[in-house]
């Protein structure tokens, strides 16, 4: 991670982080990974130990994640939110340190904590003198997998310099797709811009108050943007680029942020923890055709699911079997259409429903759901059945009061001539709760 560090010398007065009324330079930056490498070499922290950090975005987190990087660590983030109990996760990768930062992401506290686990892959990754990175899946399907990436290799793909940015990383630093963004926008030497949480108003305060130029967002956030109104009480023109992913992104709601912000770039990204995020680019704005793959990646696909190789994928799962064939293809379970070199993403192979052994995708009734008036927010989910196998399940949030049984009329309304019968929800959910995970994906279970 030297040529990081070196990279963040040649602009020492470019600001890189604007985090809760405070502005960290780079030359801070620089100091402040002095400063936390002289912490672990007077706390003990030796090469090859694992050493969890808790906290969020801020420049101390990030300054500590790329110090123990630095010195040869295991890195394990972890939030005060995140998706899997700290236990859980301690007990699948191990722990030797736990470093936990204060609820302003300065100062850090380290504590000896050692949880052995026995573990070959990771004993002889340790071996190998590399710094590691351990991410946590959502475990949604079932037990949270243990992810292990070399770190070098997951910032090589930044070591090409690109324009820099003013970004806000989204996505939490527990993530891949957070530590893939906050690395992706230092290594371009632009600003790091963070929350003190990740509603729509607080994002969108941090976009007029730091004319922030790329929003990296999730279908789920940009439905619920369009549903408040959000982006017409703020002024967020200073936006140039809106990318969306980690999950399918609803037609609806595309045509909706499309038109909410004609001149602002629309780009479908795609990316798994286990391999990575390819470059992308979407057919056009209002596109759900993406064509993805750029250096170090290849794709196919086999019986119409995507298939992809990797040069900056996991060195593997801590607890689970691997997932890639003999030849290095990982299996990414998602179902995809194909024209020439475009692909459109249907969803994941376990979230669709089977209806009498028709196969029905949550977000092709979501999007004929969410044009219908007084529709907030829908998920879309399979329900076991005697006769069917399982049934489409609508839990709806509204804008306004109504009677379950008049909104169901209207929902089925709405999906005739659109669907086919049997993707028609047989049974509608009026619902407070929240449709998201922590994360702002939609939350499809019943």
């Amino acid at each position: 991670m030297d040529w990081l560090i070196d990279r963040f010398a040649t602009a020492p007065n470019c600001l890189a982080f604007a985090h809760e009324n405070r502005q960290i330079n780079y030359a801070e930056v620089i100091d402040r990974v002095q400063y936390f490498r002289q912490r672990l070499e007077e706390t003990g922290i030796v090469a090859g130990e694992n050493v969890v950090v808790l906290g969020d975005y801020s420049p101390e987190v990030f300054c500590l994640i790329l110090a123990l990087t630095r010195n040869g660590n295991v890195v394990i983030p972890l939030t005060r939110g995140s998706v899997i109990e700290v236990n859980v996760a301690l007990g699948i990768s191990g722990c030797h340190w736990f470093a936990e930062f204060d609820t302003r992401g300065i100062d850090a506290t380290f504590t000896r904590r050692v949880i052995p686990v026995e573990n070959i892959l990771l004993k002889d990754f340790v071996a190998g003198h590399e710094p590691g990175l351990i991410l946590f899946s959502s475990g949604s399907t079932g037990k949270p997998k243990g992810i292990l990436h070399n770190f070098n290799r997951v910032a090589e793909k930044f070591r090409k310099q690109r324009k820099p940015v003013v970004a806000i990383p989204f996505l939490m630093i527990d993530h891949f797709g957070g530590i893939n963004t906050i690395l992706a926008i230092t290594s371009s030497l632009g600003t790091v811009v963070t929350v003190a949480d990740r509603s729509v108003g607080s994002i969108c305060r941090a976009i007029e108050r730091y004319k922030v130029e790329l929003l990296p967002a999730t279908p789920s956030f940009l439905t619920i943007l369009m549903a408040s109104g959000a982006h017409r009480e703020y002024d967020l023109s200073s936006l140039k680029r809106i990318t969306y992913g980690t999950e399918v992104m609803p037609q609806t709601t595309l045509d909706r942020v499309r038109k909410a912000f004609p001149q602002v770039e629309l780009q479908q990204t795609y990316g798994l923890s286990e391999v990575g995020v390819l470059r992308s680019q979407s057919r056009d704005d209002g596109s759900l055709w993406v064509r993805i793959g750029g250096e170090g990646f290849q794709t196919k696909i086999l019986d119409g699911v995507l298939w992809i190789k990797s040069e900056y994928a996991m060195v593997g799962y801590l607890n689970a079997p691997q997932e890639f064939d003999a030849d290095g293809w990982f299996n990414t379970q998602d179902q995809v259409e194909v024209d020439g070199e475009y692909l459109r993403i249907l969803g994941r192979v376990t979230d669709i429903i089977n209806v009498g052994g028709q196969k029905v995708y949550p977000n092709e009734v979501e999007n004929v759901v969410l044009t219908v008036n007084n529709v907030a927010d829908v998920a879309v989910y399979g329900e076991p059945n005697k006769l069917l196998g399982q049934i489409v399940v609508a839990k709806v949030r509204l804008n306004q009061p109504e009677a379950v049984e008049e909104l169901k009329k209207r929902i089925r309304a709405a999906c005739q001539g659109k669907l086919a019968s049997y993707k028609i929800p047989a049974k509608v959910i009026i619902s407070d709760e929240d449709l998201y995970t922590i994360r702002q994906k939609k939350n499809r279970r019943a």
